[in-house]
């Protein structure tokens, strides 16, 4: 199959942060196209298991593990063994809301190891295999939030601007390859992420959000279609659009309406 020729995923498919959200629904997808999936993610896999073997996947491996860790990463590779992969889906990832500087350290590294170490590990060890037998995909979750200088997600939107960009220069290297990659670019999504991230008290915590199953198919369609990058949302692309044409210094103080939380408010204007 061309980069540029829609159709179905088939083979193996090797799926992180797979438990729930958009990777639930990247799981469903793929299933429905009679994959063979590996889901991985360091919460419980149960329920996507159960959906994917339902819908008709025929082989469904679980790992649970930590991709902030050297460890994490191994179990994945252990659980693939030499199988060839046909596609990797890097979806795992997650946020921290708040104060920079009033987060813990280890919450902080946790953030960048799994957004960047663990992702770019796996894209690197896959996407070489992939590389040697000229064929394979590889779709990554990135975000709008990369091109969003992120006050009060600090950690996090930075590690999707090196996510973001990581793919459309990976993209280019490949550029003369069979091997895609596509980089899916959501904006606020109604997922566990706010929740874990410790923002559930924040404007954008509180907004209504984007349907993860929408979101998923949105990235299923442009990996298909050996797209490079594809903004989910329409008001997420009019976003993308206002970030890159107005000063990083306004883009920021806009975002931090949008993620600093109730309390931090409360605390800077009773101390002012």
């Amino acid at each position: 199959m061309s980069k540029n020729q829609l159709g179905r995923l088939s083979g193996l498919v090797v799926i992180t942060g797979a438990s729930t959200g958009i990777g639930l629904e990247l799981a469903k997808l793929a299933a429905a196209d009679g994959c063979s999936l590996i889901l991985v993610a360091d919460t419980d896999l149960s329920e996507a298991d159960a959906a994917a073997r339902t819908i008709g996947a025929p082989s469904v491996k679980t790992v649970r593990a930590d991709l902030a860790t050297r460890d994490g990463i191994v179990a994945v590779m252990e659980a693939i063994g030499e199988r060839p992969v046909d596609v990797l889906m890097a979806n795992a990832g997650h946020g921290q809301g708040g104060a920079f500087l009033d987060q813990e350290w280890k919450d902080i590294a946790h953030v960048i190891h799994t957004n960047i170490t663990g992702t770019v590990a796996l894209v690197h060890r896959l996407g070489q295999r992939m590389h040697s037998r000229n064929a394979g995909r590889i779709l990554v979750t990135g975000s709008i939030a990369g091109h969003l200088p992120g006050a009060f997600q600090l950690a996090y939107n930075s590690t999707k601007a090196f996510i973001d960009d990581f793919c459309v220069g990976l993209a280019e290297e490949l550029r003369d390859s069979a091997v895609t990659v596509t980089c899916l670019l959501p904006g606020a999504t109604d997922t566990e992420f706010f929740e874990r991230a410790e923002m559930e008290d924040t404007p954008v915590g509180k907004a209504d959000k984007a349907d993860a199953a929408k979101v998923a198919r949105d990235g299923y369609a442009a990996l298909l279609s050996g797209r490079t990058q594809i903004t989910s949302g329409f008001m997420n692309k009019v976003q993308k659009v206002f970030a890159g044409v107005l000063p990083d210094e306004v883009v920021a103080k806009m975002h931090r309406r949008l993620a600093e939380p109730e309390t931090h408010k409360q605390k800077e204007e009773a101390t002012s």
